[in-house]
């Protein structure tokens, strides 16, 4: 049985093992693209919380009526959901292109 075992191993084209090298290289492709991904979001949640804070702290100090109607949470709220917004938006865009250039990447090796 043993030799069996030797002689099918040995059998093994470069097809096969070059297809076991690709999916050896997804998991790796698919990391790479979610870590370029989270920098992406997190460099847009930060532009995002200095874009939207500064007129927000503004107005409240300035404007009357913000003054009256908006608290600290209502402060927060609107600063805290621009960048989680910026955030998973870029996210998004980012892991779709990535897939995208990759998916073009394996066409052409075709």
């Amino acid at each position: 049985m043993a030799k069996n075992v030797a002689a099918q191993s040995t059998l093994v084209n470069e097809s096969d093992s070059a297809a076991l090298s690709s999916l050896d290289q997804m998991p790796a492709m698919a990391k790479r693209c979610s870590h370029e991904a989270v920098l992406a979001g997190a460099k847009a949640a930060a532009v995002a919380t200095i874009a939207t804070a500064i007129p927000t702290m503004a107005s409240v100090r300035m404007l009357p009526w913000a003054r009256a109607n908006i608290n600290p949470t209502g402060q927060a709220l609107i600063i805290s959901s621009v960048a989680g917004a910026a955030y998973f938006v870029v996210a998004d865009k980012t892991v779709l292109a990535t897939a995208r250039k990759n998916s073009f990447n394996k066409q052409s090796k075709v």
